[in-house]
């Protein structure tokens, strides 16, 4: 009998030794696949499964072991998506892939404790949600890629950003994969012993309501307007192209902006010649004058020639000098007649790209530092512009990625989306369509037509359903003229704003404590010792 019963333990323990490397495999395997979700590859039906793959791994677990498990999951899928920073500057790069996956490591520890509530697959999702406005802003105003929602710009839950913006998309795509596991989990305790008809209802109605999500998200789908029927403007996009490939672009900064210019002289020519239409505006990327043309003379000479042989404003892209040793990433209107106008300067600046915080103590970590040798200055007001009789709502390169930044231009009255950006310094790397998709998911969540303009690619007229309508190639020139539609609408998720994000981060962190609390009531319990009961108004 006791052989038996030593058989028996040794079994049990082999199997649980079998299960706990399931869970470990099943955290790398997550943090791989949700990195297919994501463009070049676009495999976004992964997203879901990816947090599927993760709440599995972390369930029944200690919250050290989930930490651990999302140290596994984080940098298994930031290592690998975010790797075209590292394009030229080498291996230092994925620290920041080491500073995402370190909010993963917080979910990891928090998700183990959230999924003994009930119902905690909806917790779950609002967890993801509270993680994402975590890293959305910490440190150093945040890094906002690889948010769930942005893996979705061509799947069928994609118009859940028109009701609550893209927090409220994480939150469904998080809810599809936590709930696919509560049933496997139920259905596998089912399977154990004999369970009540009330576990079998349960079960039938979280199969329906896993069903239901992309036909709600369908649904929602025949609501977003296409921006056919709406009144249209032609807009033609200037894609100059850098000469060569590397860091080097500062060194290239006068062969650029006359390549921006002859661009743009060509299209003049086209249209004198009747072989284009002429259009209301032109818009160049980011960085098309790194000259500072208020400043250089024969810089703004160049771009008024452009203007004027066009006919119309230009939306032009340049490096502001000052004040002092600082520079300024700015969007400015250029009139044929009056020269510089409206100006737009990015709220954003990117950490250790456009400006070096703890500059001295980078310089200890790395040689490379002082590649960024003059830090950016941060602009305060909206990018909404008028331009060619029309308002556009200008974002500059990654902050397309910012919630708040777009938003803000769409209260202001933008009916056109534009992002001027520059991706040379990344070469031939997944960073250019990761960008794209972006720009899609605002498209909808906001309703309307995006224009991106890129110095090298991809340069792209998206329509406000999410369609790409027209793309340049990478590192290649190209000029391309068409329709847009002009939006004046605003969609739930624009009236909300922030709203659902806040609701939902604050429904993940009390999910978080009540379980905690529910914790230490129990261990207390059982370990014998008075439970502290409820505060009572004391009798008047």
């Amino acid at each position: 009998m006791l052989g038996e019963s030593s058989r028996i333990e040794r079994g049990r323990w082999s199997g649980a030794q079998r299960w706990s490397g399931m869970q470990w495999l099943a955290a790398l395997a997550g943090g791989l696949l949700l990195v297919l979700a994501f463009p070049p590859y676009g495999w976004w039906p992964l997203a879901p499964v990816s947090v599927a793959f993760f709440s599995l791994a972390v369930h029944g677990r200690r919250a050290r072991t989930g930490a651990l498990m999302g140290l596994v999951f984080g940098l298994a899928f930031f290592a690998p998506l975010l790797r075209w920073t590292a394009t030229y500057v080498g291996t230092v790069a994925y620290l920041l892939a080491v500073l995402e996956a370190a909010f993963i490591v917080l979910l990891g520890a928090a998700l183990p404790q959230i999924q003994r509530l009930p119902g905690w697959p909806v917790w779950v999702a609002c967890a993801w949600v509270t993680e994402e406005a975590l890293r959305d802003r910490q440190p150093f105003g945040g890094f906002p890629w690889g948010r769930l929602a942005f893996s979705q710009p061509n799947g069928p839950l994609l118009p859940f950003v028109t009701v609550g913006g893209a927090p409220l998309l994480t939150f469904v795509v998080a809810l599809t994969g936590a709930m696919a596991v509560w049933l496997v989990l139920r259905v596998a305790a089912v399977c154990r012993v004999a369970a009540p008809t009330a576990s079998h209802g349960a079960i039938a109605a979280a199969v329906a309501a896993l069903m239901g999500v992309p036909v709600v998200g369908l649904l929602l789908g025949t609501a977003v307007h296409d921006g056919a029927r709406s009144p249209r403007v032609t807009v033609a996009v200037v894609q100059g192209n850098v000469p060569r490939l590397g860091l080097s672009f500062d060194a290239q900064r006068a062969a650029v902006l006359r390549n921006h210019v002859q661009a743009t002289l060509a299209l003049a020519a086209r249209i004198d010649a009747g072989e284009a239409r002429r259009p209301r505006l032109v818009i160049w990327p980011e960085n098309s004058s790194d000259i500072d043309p208020l400043r250089n003379p024969d810089a703004g000479a160049l771009i008024t020639s452009a203007a004027r042989a066009v006919g119309v404003p230009i939306l032009i892209g340049a490096i502001l000098d000052g004040p002092g040793e600082h520079v300024r990433n700015a969007g400015i209107v250029w009139d044929s007649a009056t020269g510089p106008g409206a100006t737009y300067i990015k709220r954003h600046p990117v950490p250790f790209g456009e400006y070096m915080p703890l500059r001295s103590l980078a310089r200890k970590v790395t040689s490379k530092a002082d590649l960024v040798p003059t830090d950016m200055l941060a602009g305060r007001a909206p990018g909404a512009l008028r331009i060619g009789g029309i308002t556009i709502g200008d974002v500059i390169c990654f902050e397309v990625a910012e919630d708040s930044l777009v938003h803000d231009d769409i209260t202001h009255g933008a009916q056109l989306l534009v992002v001027q950006t520059n991706n040379a310094t990344f070469g031939h790397s997944d960073e250019s369509p990761q960008q794209l998709a972006m720009a899609q998911i605002r498209a909808v969540e906001h309703n309307r037509s995006v224009v991106v303009s890129s110095t090298s690619g991809i340069s792209a007229v998206i329509g406000p359903d999410g369609t790409v309508r027209q793309r340049s190639g990478i590192f290649t020139a190209a000029t391309f003229d068409t329709s847009v539609s002009l939006q004046s609408g605003r969609t739930l998720a624009d009236r909300l704003g922030a709203a659902p994000e806040w609701v939902l981060t604050a429904i993940g962190v009390g999910s978080l404590l009540l379980a905690v609390a529910i914790r230490r009531r129990s261990a207390a319990a059982e370990a014998g010792e008075p439970v502290p009961a409820p505060l009572e108004r004391e009798p008047a």
